[in-house]
């Protein structure tokens, strides 16, 4: 079982910034497929960022130019920097792991509210 906890969410005003943390309590984080994930009120959870273990990254349409993801292998730790953030952007934050076919984690998620 792989432990992951994520930090950094909060309230914020339109047009604001926010730096979400993922902490991976496992020993395959540097080889492993990393991705922030949302789910808002009534909807389905999507995808907002992938972080591949080589450094490649993907973004959803609704967050290019304003979120940025990143990691620290050395920290095993994954993180979203959102600026101008938007209030429909109001979500829960989940982090994803995933390595090889059949290992796929989930973070507890953490809210982020965008509202003035």
């Amino acid at each position: 079982q792989v432990q992951l906890v994520e930090s950094g969410g909060g309230l914020v005003q339109p047009g604001g910034s926010l730096r979400l943390s993922c902490a991976a309590a496992t020993i395959i984080f540097r080889i492993s497929d990393m991705g922030w994930y949302r789910q808002a009120p009534g909807k389905q959870r999507e995808l907002v960022a992938t972080i591949t273990s080589g450094g490649t990254t993907t973004y959803a349409d609704s967050v290019k130019g304003r979120f940025t993801i990143s990691r620290d292998n050395a920290k095993n730790t994954v993180y979203l920097q959102m600026n101008s953030l938007k209030p429909e952007d109001t979500a829960v934050y989940y982090c994803n792991l995933r390595w090889g076919a059949t290992s796929n984690y989930w973070g507890q998620g953490t809210q982020v509210t965008v509202s003035s």
